[in-house]
């Protein structure tokens, strides 16, 4: 019933930041350029939840994103999906609980994300690459994702260790005590 409950306040959360996104943060961009929430999300998801969840949610609010943005489909949903994987990579060789390294996780993986959905515009729309703005827009967002990670940090902490206890139990070895 718990995992039912963590599932369905996940979807919401998303729907949350959806609007959040769409809504809110069109007033307030820096130079033009706004976070990307999703990023966060997928990412958070994947170090506290999983690889499979990671990587499901990522294909999932990555379609849904497609979807609705109706740009080309599937460009986000490999993106997300992606950043969901490499979250669980991030969980096995980093900490998380320190605000420094969650930092960097959010820095790699809006900067691995951004540079493949710039990539595979470039490659499906076969348009003018201009490096210099696409640099000036990364550097922005990653600056504007760090800061509100910075202010979200101690949620996502308190929610994400209740989702991992909750998934993937208490794993500590008892026979050496």
């Amino acid at each position: 019933m718990k995992k039912t409950i963590i599932n369905i306040s996940l979807v919401l959360i998303a729907y949350f930041l959806y609007f959040l996104q769409s809504n809110f943060f069109n007033w307030f961009t820096i130079a033009g350029v706004m976070p990307n929430l999703f990023v966060i999300l997928v990412l958070f998801i994947g170090l506290f939840h999983g690889r499979t969840a990671g990587i499901v949610y990522g294909l999932a609010i990555g379609m849904v994103l497609d979807l609705v943005l109706g740009k080309q489909i599937g460009v986000n949903m490999i993106g997300l999906g992606i950043i969901g994987f490499l979250a669980a990579l991030f969980d096995k060789n980093f900490s998380k609980d320190s605000r420094a390294t969650i930092m960097f996780m959010v820095l790699g993986a809006t900067i691995i994300f951004e540079v493949m959905v710039y990539v595979a515009n470039g490659i499906l729309y076969a348009s003018n690459m201009e490096l210099f703005n696409f640099v000036k827009i990364l550097a922005v967002e990653v600056i504007y994702n760090l800061i509100l990670t910075i202010i979200i940090y101690p949620l996502i902490q308190k929610f994400g260790y209740y989702i991992e206890n909750e998934y993937k139990g208490n794993k500590i070895l008892t026979r050496y005590f």
